[in-house]
């Protein structure tokens, strides 16, 4: 009588391989968060077009966030005030606006993010406060004084301040580029 015979195992290393990634990598419970930064500029339309698109192909979500820059409205006393709520309003109607687009474009609803201040500050700190945050989308200017000051601040000295990957999406493609590289 001849013995069972038991199919060939895996090699070792294989099996090996498969519990430690198992091991080390933790499943992914939440969809990635793509947030863009809106603005009045040009390269938005670049940055919320590429996020939609990532976020539609990888299961993901788009954050919007706004960042009504106030000044120093404290100065006028009661025009301070009123100078405050239209700049509030103002932001408000563009962050409708932009919350709409991106429902057409990825068939989802941003989360949305209103604050007031320094645009740059602003955004560090919502990153670091928020950490279902994934990915920072940016457009860069296509201008010849450079690709934006914010895009010029994060990828230069404050790009230790981000927990999260920054995307520069170039203010030059088309949406027919976007759409076959996201």
């Amino acid at each position: 009588m001849c013995p069972a015979t038991e199919p060939p195992a895996k090699p070792p290393s294989t099996e090996t391989a498969s519990a430690d990634t198992a091991a080390t990598e933790a499943p992914r419970t939440q969809a990635r968060v793509f947030l863009v930064v809106v603005d009045e500029s040009p390269e938005l339309k670049v940055a919320l077009l590429y996020a939609c698109r990532r976020a539609q192909k990888t299961g993901g979500r788009v954050a919007l966030l706004h960042v009504a820059e106030t000044g120093d409205f404290q100065q006028f006393f009661g025009v301070g005030k009123v100078m405050a709520q239209e700049t509030r309003q103002a932001a408000e109607a563009l962050m409708q606006k932009m919350a709409a687009e991106v429902y057409r474009l990825s068939g989802a609803m941003p989360v949305l993010y209103l604050r007031e201040g320094d645009r740059r500050d602003e955004l560090i700190k919502l990153i670091n406060e928020e950490p279902s945050i994934s990915i920072l989308v940016l457009g860069a200017s296509t201008s010849s004084k450079g690709p934006g000051p914010l895009v010029s601040a994060l990828s230069g000295k404050f790009v230790g301040k981000l927990r999260v990957p920054l995307t520069i999406v170039p203010g030059n493609l088309s949406d027919q580029d976007i759409q076959s590289i996201a």
